[in-house]
């Protein structure tokens, strides 16, 4: 079966006011929300000694903006350069979609650190904490990838799939969603099908993986035991559904005619999980 995207990014237009509501930023106060309410139940139960409820509203507000500035920064570093280096106010258009799931990672990261160090705890105390905190997020993040139409999937040449007017060919310009309609009705658009990878995505990355970290983190863990299975899973998760996403215009393939930036960078994600579960097996044996 195959689908004409027609959802409006927008959800609430705003009277005598240049902007509007969009649905990708509600749905990052739902992953944030989400996130809020997880921590709140892993802080009275004790999860993070020492910490209180305000505390933690800390970690989670600078963790917040680690992810949107380390998110923006690193889409626009590993993705859009040359968009920036047209336009530099191109940074600031966060409401147009376009963060990077690894520059928020080391946004994070870096906010968690900060955190830490003011509270004296140790960083991967904090990350291990954090950690099954983050997959809802992703997961609310990518369905708003799909109600924006962006980062769409590779064409499914025709069995089934999705068509998404903003990536049909200019040909197909100004056509409205009712003529587009007609044509999808009359087969001529059949071609034109893609993946809904950002489905993919949320359903992996989010929803497989945060059941997974719930799952592992019922009961206590070895230190970074949380934080590699973090880093391995979404590593794992996101190579995979790279072979049915669109590479970047920009970038296309980086070898092979079939690595992608997002494969490129998930690798050292990869290789850090796998490092930190052999640490905490050691940790484990006290070692």
């Amino acid at each position: 079966m195959i689908y004409l995207h027609n959802i409006d990014p927008i959800a609430l237009p705003l009277p005598f006011w240049p902007h509007a509501i969009h649905w990708y930023g509600i749905m990052y106060l739902l992953g944030f929300a989400t996130a809020y309410w997880l921590g709140t139940l892993r802080i009275r139960a004790g999860r993070l000694p020492g910490v209180s409820q305000d505390a933690f509203s800390d970690l989670l507000f600078n963790s917040m903006l680690g992810v949107v500035i380390g998110g923006r920064l690193g889409y626009v570093l590993f993705y859009a350069w040359s968009d920036f280096m047209a336009d530099p106010m191109f940074l600031l258009r966060i409401n147009e979609g376009g963060m990077s799931f690894h520059g928020g990672l080391l946004g994070v990261m870096a906010a968690v650190a900060l955190w830490s160090l003011k509270q004296k705890k140790h960083v991967f105390d904090t990350l291990d904490f954090v950690a099954p905190l983050v997959p809802p997020g992703l997961m609310f993040g990518r369905i708003g990838n799909y109600i924006g139409g962006e980062l769409w999937g590779r064409l499914t040449g025709g069995h089934g799939g999705v068509i998404f007017p903003r990536a049909l060919p200019e040909a197909y310009a100004g056509q409205s969603l009712d003529q587009l309609q007609e044509m999808l009705n009359a087969g001529s658009l059949d071609a034109y099908a893609r993946y809904p990878s950002q489905l993919f995505q949320a359903g992996l990355e989010g929803l497989a993986l945060f059941l997974i970290l719930f799952w592992f983190s019922r009961k206590p863990r070895p230190r970074y035991a949380v934080s590699g299975m973090f880093a391995l899973g979404y590593g794992v998760f996101r190579f995979a559904v790279e072979f049915v996403r669109q590479p970047d215009q920009d970038i296309g393939f980086i070898a092979w005619n079939w690595l992608t930036m997002g494969q490129l960078l998930s690798l050292p994600v990869i290789a850090v999980g796998v490092l930190l579960l052999l640490l905490s097996r050691k940790q484990a044996k006290g070692v």
